[in-house]
């Protein structure tokens, strides 16, 4: 709620007139209380004149200024000698004393508009102070529940343009991008000084670009965690001029903006947080209730295909290649099922590693067994020293992870091509790697291949959901290690999966 404007004051007023006006007023202010007083000579002691004298110049400094006020004091001794001091109407003097009563009366007088017209001054800057500091406090107000930048920024340019003569432009970006824009409110914005304000955080001005349409000062728009731009500001008529109040109070309005403009961003992000786990939950529902509805006819469906292929007597050649086609396309299916089950049960959080320590050699042994005719049309090259160190996993969990990636390769790399599989030891870590002299990955998705859903192709023939490698990511990142793709430099690509190396616990040998 902003703050109501209070009634201008007579000073406020009076500061409107012209210099010629207030001195007019001024002498015609002295020049009347003379003649007020001027038909009482005998009867009013020149002390209580010199009195009135000097309540008129503390009147004019309170009310006209300091520059006023110095005239209405030179103008009162000149008429209290002229209309009161004998000789009358004349500017000389009987007695000599009088002068050092006109120099008093000149000190008294001279002192008094100084001091009242000081006293004046910091009031009327004490409440300009005032007004600013509520203007300012109901401005943040406005702003902590602004939903929007662009309400923001407008709130913004109101009220700096209430406040002073001068308009702002935000420019916002964020830190380290340069400013490239050359308007931007009706301001013309220099690029160079707007980056420079950006890139050391402070209060940037130039002297050459003081003139309308042209900004000349760049405040940066410091926020808790970066800067978000800078507060462009321009001057609204030539050779304008900026009080140290004024800055302050510009510093103050940007440091409000970049805490909303932070504010708005990190509510936004949270927005986003949001959705996507929404998403997430929504995804890994349907998953679970897909897999489970279809496991179970699925495990029937092969269960018969194998009936079929064993029924006594034989089939015909024809249906006896039917059956085998309806197994091995249920297994398929069957595999993609359990898949969608297991990535269901990652992303909630249901399982949990049973950490062991075992050999790699093992585990690559049991997963060449278990693909069994899946390799079938491959060289597979297993590369395992004897003296590599045991290594701290779940051996059913990484056998998985081995085959998913042996079944990768398999589907992408040529028919008749070589696999190769080997392990090595680093400082910290040991490192499985799979390469295949396949056509690789898209240098460009490289980084998405461990999303669901993600193929090696957006349209492909080979079969295949896009969960492989998402499962293995979930299963190695439980391990506490990582998985990393490239592509070969001789062609082909290249899976790493890398775990930490731990200390293996001491084995005795055997007599």
């Amino acid at each position: 709620m902003m703050s109501k404007p209070t009634a201008p004051s007579l000073r406020s007023r009076a500061q409107r007139w012209t210099a010629w006006q207030r001195q007019g007023v001024t002498v015609g202010v002295c020049f009347l209380t003379t003649a007020l007083l001027l038909p009482f000579p005998d009867t009013l002691d020149r002390a209580n004149i010199i009195m009135v004298f000097l309540l008129v110049v503390l009147g004019v400094s309170v009310t006209l200024g300091r520059s006023s006020a110095v005239l209405a004091a030179v103008l009162s001794v000149l008429l209290f000698d002229v209309a009161f001091v004998p000789p009358r109407f004349s500017l000389s003097v009987n007695d000599p004393q009088y002068l050092l009563t006109f120099a008093v009366m000149l000190l008294v007088a001279l002192t008094t508009a100084r001091l009242a017209s000081g006293l004046q001054l910091a009031a009327e800057r004490a409440q300009q102070r005032e007004q600013r500091t509520q203007a300012l406090y109901a401005l943040a107000h406005a702003l902590s529940g602004e939903l929007t930048q662009a309400g923001a920024l407008a709130r913004i340019q109101d009220f700096v343009s209430a406040q002073m003569p001068v308009r702002v432009a935000p420019v916002l970006a964020l830190d380290g991008q340069p400013i490239t824009e050359s308007v931007q409110g009706g301001l013309h914005i220099e690029p160079h000084l707007a980056t420079l304000a950006m890139a050391q955080s402070r209060v940037v001005s130039s002297q050459a670009m003081q003139s309308p349409g042209w900004a000349s000062i760049y405040i940066a728009l410091q926020g808790a965690t970066t800067v978000r731009g800078v507060l462009a500001v321009g001057w609204n008529e030539p050779e304008g001029a900026l009080a140290t109040q004024d800055l302050a109070l510009l510093e103050a309005v940007a440091s409000l903006l970049a805490i909303t403009l932070e504010r708005l961003h990190y509510v936004e992000v949270a927005h986003a947080s949001q959705l996507g786990e929404a998403s997430e939950r929504l995804r890994s529902a349907i998953l679970s209730a897909l897999s489970h509805d279809l496991r179970t006819p699925l495990t029937v469906l092969v269960g018969l295909a194998d009936a079929l292929q064993g029924i006594k007597p034989p089939l015909s050649e024809n249906a006896r290649e039917m059956a085998e086609a309806i197994h091995r396309q249920a297994l398929q299916l069957s595999h993609l099922v359990v898949n969608l089950l297991e990535m269901a049960r990652w992303s909630a959080g249901q399982v949990r590693p049973r950490l062991e320590w075992h050999a790699w050699a093992e585990v690559i042994e049991a997963s060449l067994r278990h693909l069994g005719e899946a390799l079938a049309g491959h060289a597979v090259s297993v590369q395992v020293s004897a003296t590599l160190p045991l290594v701290e996993m779940d051996a059913v969990l990484m056998e998985r992870v081995v085959s998913n990636l042996l079944e990768n390769a398999a589907k992408y790399a040529p028919e008749g091509s070589r696999i190769t599989v080997s392990v090595r030891e680093c400082d910290t870590a040991v490192v499985l790697s799979v390469e295949d002299e396949g056509p690789g990955f898209d240098p460009q998705r490289i980084e998405a291949m461990f999303d669901l859903f993600a193929r090696g192709e957006r349209e492909s023939s080979v079969r295949g959901f896009g969960l492989g490698l998402a499962i293995c990511r979930h299963i190695v990142e439980a391990h506490g290690g990582r998985i990393t793709a490239h592509n070969r430099s001789g062609g082909g690509a290249c899976l790493e999966v890398s775990l930490p190396k731990g200390t293996p616990p001491d084995i005795a040998e055997e007599l």
